[in-house]
């Protein structure tokens, strides 16, 4: 009987490589880039020289918030601890010319697999699937220009500057996706987390109740030809998954990177044919794309008498599904080379998963919108919205006269001077823009 089942050897200790524990697989942070630093308003100041020309120099650039895929992280565990994070500001510009230091990028390191998400609306800004791929999600603020950039032949000495331009900030949800060469799963209790001790060094939790593993595991496995698999434990998909039941959304999005599946039935089980099906039905409804990807179906507990008096019938059973299973025990590790062969032949002829449009990285800095909105607040004062009007406002030296009539040069140029006088606007009436409240004058 022990012939039949294909009983080998326990793999050497040697063949065994790293475990990769998993904590965390989705959080949501909020990131800001760094506020460019002031340009100044600075004359030349020199003995025998009563004239100095403007040489106030610009502000530098403020940091940009960069995301790192790191090859030493595998969870999202840090971002327990901090979810917040800023770049630092530009410094601001001095006299002499001399412009100010640029504020220092803020770099946060993420797990290879790490999809970044808008809170607010879902969209994919970028897919970090390889470790040290970078992506610049949020542009620093550059920085003011200082009056010796104003300076020309109708206005040499111009006292007017700009304040550096603000960060940008956003809400963020990471989504962390294993990947793996081969998923393994199954309903609660199978022995998927017992399998993946068994051919690797990883240590899950086991235990005998249902929903033992919380969290996705990852081990590396090395075959006798020096050749590795990459597996990863799948914790128990139950019905309605797909619908998110029972952590279902957490757990079926680490199966969409893999190349092949380990589906493990529990041979102790009252049905495993009911059991495959219902696992087989939750992937392809939560993704169609699953249901294309090769399965290996093993029969686990194979030393246990009362599943090895059951094996000829539910493998006749699954003969007659198309479906050729491997008898395994993980305990005894009965099978278990069989099994990795079999996997690693049916992943190699899986071709390498590729990213649907949308999941490509899509994230492209823009230039503020010069589109703005007038409309009235609760006490009945007017107030000009739009991104590039308020960021040109918090960019003016309001105590210099001419800063102030070149941004007002910049609200007859877009419209808003005509969209204003059109919503009924009268001498002496007050207008917000941005933090600012300013005073209409004809």
């Amino acid at each position: 009987m022990a012939a039949a089942l294909g009983i080998i050897a326990a793999p050497p200790k040697d063949g065994l490589r790293r475990a990769i524990p998993m904590f965390l697989d989705e959080v949501k942070i909020q990131v800001a880039s760094g506020r460019g630093g002031d340009g100044v308003v600075h004359f030349r100041r020199e003995k025998y020289v009563p004239r100095g020309g403007p040489d106030g120099g610009d502000g530098g650039r403020g940091g940009d918030v960069v995301f790192e895929a790191d090859q030493h992280l595998s969870s999202l565990a840090p971002f327990r601890r901090q979810r917040h994070f800023r770049a630092e500001d530009g410094r601001p510009g001095e006299g002499g010319r001399r412009s100010g230091a640029g504020g220092d990028d803020m770099v946060i390191h993420v797990p290879a697999g790490t999809l970044l998400r808008a809170a607010d609306s879902g969209d994919l800004l970028a897919d970090l699937t390889e470790p040290g791929e970078r992506v610049v999600l949020l542009e620093g603020g550059r920085g003011g220009k200082g009056n010796a950039r104003f300076a020309s032949s109708r206005n040499q000495t111009p006292r007017m500057a700009e304040k550096g331009e603000p960060g940008r900030e956003r809400w963020l949800v990471l989504e962390l996706r294993l990947i793996a060469d081969v998923g393994i799963v199954g309903v609660p209790n199978a022995g998927k987390s017992t399998l993946l001790a068994a051919v690797t060094n990883a240590r899950p939790k086991i235990a005998e109740y249902p929903f033992t593993t919380l969290t996705p595991n990852l081990g590396v496995a090395e075959l006798p030809d020096g050749d590795t698999l990459v597996l990863a434990d799948i914790p128990g998909i139950i019905e309605g998954a797909h619908q998110g039941t029972g952590l279902g959304f957490a757990f079926l999005r680490h199966i969409q990177r893999t190349r092949a599946i380990i589906h493990l039935l529990d041979g102790m089980a009252e049905d495993p044919v009911a059991d495959l099906t219902q696992i087989n039905s939750e992937m392809a409804l939560y993704d169609e794309r699953l249901s294309r990807l090769p399965q290996v179906v093993a029969v686990s507990k194979m030393d246990l008498a009362p599943a090895m008096d059951r094996w000829p019938q539910l493998e006749a059973k699954l003969a007659e599904m198309g479906m050729e299973a491997v008898p395994i025990s993980a305990v005894s590790h009965q099978g278990l080379a069989d099994l990795l062969w079999r996997v690693r032949q049916a992943s190699q002829q899986q071709p390498e998963p590729e990213a649907e449009p949308d999941e490509l990285p899509v994230y492209r800095p823009r230039q503020p919108s010069q589109a703005f909105r007038v409309a009235r607040d609760p006490d009945g004062v007017l107030r000009v919205s739009g991104e590039g009007v308020e960021r040109s406002a918090a960019m003016t030296y309001w105590e210099y006269r001419e800063s102030v009539r070149r941004f007002q040069k910049l609200l007859v140029r877009i419209g808003v001077e005509d969209a204003l006088r059109q919503a009924g606007i009268e001498e002496g009436d007050s207008v917000r823009i941005g933090e600012y409240e300013l005073e209409w004058q004809e």
